[in-house]
C-alpha cells in the first residue's frame, strides 16, 4: 500500500507533526440496546444449556455413561464390574430413578432462568443483579463439586462456557444505563 505523502513532509520530524496533528479515536461505542443483548442472551443461553443437559439425563437410557470415566474414577471402579455383582442386581434402576431426577431438576432450572429473563426483560438493575446473583452461586456449587469430585467429567467444558457468559452478563449489565 502507497500513501501519498508531500515531499517535504519525509523527514521524521515533519512526519511526528502530521501525526500529532492527527486525532485518532479509538473508543468503541455500543447503543443501549446491544448492551442490553449482551446482557440477556448469554444468561438465556445458560438456562438453555441447561435445559439440554437436563434432557440428556432424562432421555439417555443409561445417563451414568454421560460421564462414565469420572464416575468410574470416584467409585474406583468399573460399571462393569459394580454391576456384575449379585446384590447390584437394581443398582442400574436406581442409578437411573436418581440420574433421570436429576435432569428434570436441571431442566426445570433451565427453564426457570429463560422464563425469568423472558418476563423481566432484564430491564432493571434488581432483576440483573438476582438472577446473576443466584447464576453465581450455582456456578461456584458446580465447580466445587465438579473439580473436587469429579476432575475428569467432559462437563468442565460446559462449565467454562457458562462461566464466559456469566462473565459476559456481568460486565454488560454494568455498562447499562437504567
Amino acid at each position: 500500500m502507497y500513501y501519498l505523502i508531500p515531499q517535504h513532509l519525509h523527514k521524521k520530524a515533519n512526519m511526528n507533526q502530521l501525526f500529532s496533528n492527527l486525532k485518532i479515536e479509538t473508543a468503541i461505542v455500543m447503543d443501549q440496546k446491544t448492551i442490553h443483548n449482551f446482557t440477556w442472551i448469554p444468561l438465556f443461553l445458560i438456562g438453555l444449556g441447561a435445559v439440554g443437559l437436563g434432557l440428556g439425563w432424562l432421555i439417555h437410557p443409561e445417563p451414568w455413561m454421560l460421564d462414565q470415566p469420572p464416575n468410574e474414577a470416584l467409585l474406583q471402579t468399573s460399571f462393569h464390574t459394580l454391576f456384575a455383582d449379585e446384590i447390584n442386581t437394581h443398582l442400574p434402576d436406581y442409578l437411573l430413578v436418581i440420574y433421570r431426577f436429576f435432569g428434570w431438576w436441571v431442566m426445570s432450572i433451565g427453564l426457570l432462568t429463560m422464563t425469568y429473563i423472558q418476563v423481566t426483560k432484564m430491564g432493571t438493575a434488581l432483576a440483573r443483579n438476582s438472577i446473576l446473583g443466584v447464576l453465581l452461586i450455582i456456578l461456584i456449587g458446580v465447580a466445587y463439586m465438579v473439580f473436587n469430585f469429579i476432575p475428569l467429567s467432559p462437563f468442565k467444558i460446559v462449565l467454562y462456557l457458562q462461566s464466559a457468559m456469566w462473565l459476559t452478563s456481568a460486565y454488560f449489565s454494568t455498562q447499562l444505563k437504567d
